[in-house]
């Protein structure tokens, strides 16, 4: 703990500067408060900071850890929501907070450095941003199958390659010989503004197919091709890039492994003892 102290007052050495190991709470066990910890990132709100809760517990429930032994809501005394967060859990909601903000960039740079002493290597924290997109496209690709179903759709790989013809200009199987992979390995070796590109493909699409009904097997996949080049277009405003040519970056069970091992290593570290249970992942159809 002490090694960790020093790391801490490397990265905040402002006097009277509140550091992150001088938050946390030792009543019954070690915890952070998450409206400290949202003041101390630069938030105003708890209403603004909950996304990045709950991107923290999407990726926990993505690495079949149970995300209420580590975050636990509570009412304060004033009546106001709040949350405990074990140190993994705070690890993870700073991990997928603002980069803008200067404060999480240099609380990114507290836990870096930590994870660094574990031997773990992950340094960049769009990594840990992209487990929690990639558990929330699984989630909503099993309800966005079931709205293409009753919209009339019966082919639903052609109805998936609509998209990517839309979004692409190719289909999966070749935007995959494209990047050096397998179809299947296609959203686990993207970047974590190709992975919400490719969420917000799927959300639109959805919510177009429930606004317009039955429209049959065409009509979806004209929906989603017209989606899918809507969203092409933003990408190329947002990157100066064609999504295509987007970079093919670390493949996402090895950043998954890191941060499981991660999690083992920060419990021990305040002799926490979370649940065991994993989150059992139902059967979805997979999204390509």
């Amino acid at each position: 703990m002490n090694d960790l102290r020093k790391i801490d007052d490397l990265i905040d050495p402002q006097e009277g500067f509140v550091t992150f190991e001088q938050l946390r709470h030792e009543n019954g066990g070690t915890f952070w408060l998450a409206s400290e910890l949202m003041a101390r990132l630069g938030y105003d709100s708890m209403k603004s900071f909950y996304k990045a809760i709950n991107s923290a517990n999407k990726a926990m429930t993505g690495l079949g850890i149970d995300p209420f032994g580590n975050v636990q809501k509570i009412i304060n005394a004033d009546g106001s929501e709040d949350y405990k967060l074990s140190r993994f859990a705070s690890y993870l909601v700073v991990m997928n907070a603002d980069p803008e903000k200067p404060q999480v960039a240099t609380a990114q740079a507290y836990f870096v450095a930590m994870t660094r002493q574990f031997e773990l290597w992950i340094e960049n924290p769009a990594d840990v941003a992209r487990v929690a997109i990639r558990q929330e496209i699984k989630e909503q690709n099993n309800r966005f199958f079931g709205t293409a179903q009753d919209s009339g759709v019966t082919a639903f790989d052609r109805f998936q390659n609509a998209g990517y013809l839309g979004m692409y200009n190719m289909m999966n199987v070749h935007l995959a010989n494209k990047r050096g992979l397998k179809k299947e390995e296609l959203l686990d070796h993207m970047g974590s503004k190709e992975m919400a590109a490719n969420l917000f493909r799927i959300e639109m699409t959805k919510a177009r197919l429930e606004k317009d009904g039955v429209v049959g097997q065409d009509g979806a996949e004209r929906i989603h091709r017209h989606v899918g080049s809507k969203v092409r277009e933003i990408v190329k405003e947002s990157t100066g890039m064609n999504p295509e040519d987007l970079p093919v970056e670390r493949r996402l069970p090895e950043v998954a492994k890191q941060l499981k091992l991660g999690h083992k290593q920060m419990t021990k570290l305040n002799g926490e003892h979370p649940t065991k249970k994993a989150v059992k992942q139902p059967k979805k159809k997979k999204e390509q």
